[in-house]
C-alpha cells in the first residue's frame, strides 16, 4: 500500500485511491452492506444490472471499465487486467517495465484514472451529468498533464505532443 503515495499527486487523490485499495468508497454495495441504502439500490447507475461494486465500478462495467483499454492504447502498452483492484494496480505500473522514470508516469496516471473515474461517476450520479468515454481519456490526459505541469515537469517535445505520445514527450519512451 506504501506505493499509492505519489509526489505529484494530490493527497486527497492517493487518499481515494488507498480506500479504493481497502474496498472502503461508499460505493452502492458498501451503502447496502451497511443498511444506508435498500439492498435493492445496489445496482449500477449505468444500467448495466450489475452490483455497483469496487472491482465492477472500476474495472468491469461496460462504461466506466472501459476507460482502462483506452488509456493503454494511449501509452502504448498491452496486456490483460485482472478484476482485484491491487492486481490491477500493480500489473499497470508494471507494464512501464523497469525505468523509474516511466513507472513514476504509469502510476501517476493510474492515479488519474481513479480519480477521474470516481468524480465522473458522482456527477453522473448526483449531479444528472452524463460523460462520454472520450471525455473519461481527454479528461486523464489533460489532469495527468496539469499534474505534471505542477511539479516542474519539462516536455521535450512540448504539450501539444502529450495528448499523442505521453511517453516521447518525457523522453522515456
Amino acid at each position: 500500500m506504501e506505493l499509492i503515495w505519489h509526489k505529484q499527486v494530490p493527497l486527497k487523490v492517493s487518499v481515494l485511491a488507498w480506500r479504493l485499495l481497502m474496498d472502503r468508497l461508499p460505493t452502492k454495495d458498501n451503502l447496502a452492506n451497511r443498511d444506508i441504502i435498500p439492498m435493492e439500490a445496489r445496482l449500477c447507475f449505468t444500467g448495466c444490472g450489475h452490483v455497483e461494486d469496487v472491482p465492477h465500478m472500476f474495472l468491469s462495467c461496460p462504461f466506466f471499465g472501459a476507460l482502462w483499454p483506452i488509456v493503454r492504447e494511449w501509452l502504448g502498452v498491452e496486456g490483460v487486467y485482472s478484476h482485484a483492484i491491487p492486481d490491477h494496480f500493480m500489473q499497470f505500473i508494471q507494464y512501464a517495465g523497469d525505468l523509474k522514470s516511466r513507472r513514476s508516469l504509469f502510476h501517476l496516471i493510474w492515479l488519474q484514472c481513479v480519480w477521474v473515474l470516481w468524480n465522473k461517476r458522482n456527477d453522473r450520479l448526483f449531479r444528472g451529468r452524463n460523460c462520454s468515454l472520450p471525455q473519461l481519456s481527454d479528461k486523464v490526459k489533460s489532469n495527468s498533464l496539469w499534474w505534471l505541469k505542477a511539479s516542474n515537469v519539462v516536455f521535450n517535445l512540448g504539450t501539444h505532443y502529450w495528448w499523442s505520445s505521453p511517453l516521447v514527450c518525457m523522453d522515456i519512451d
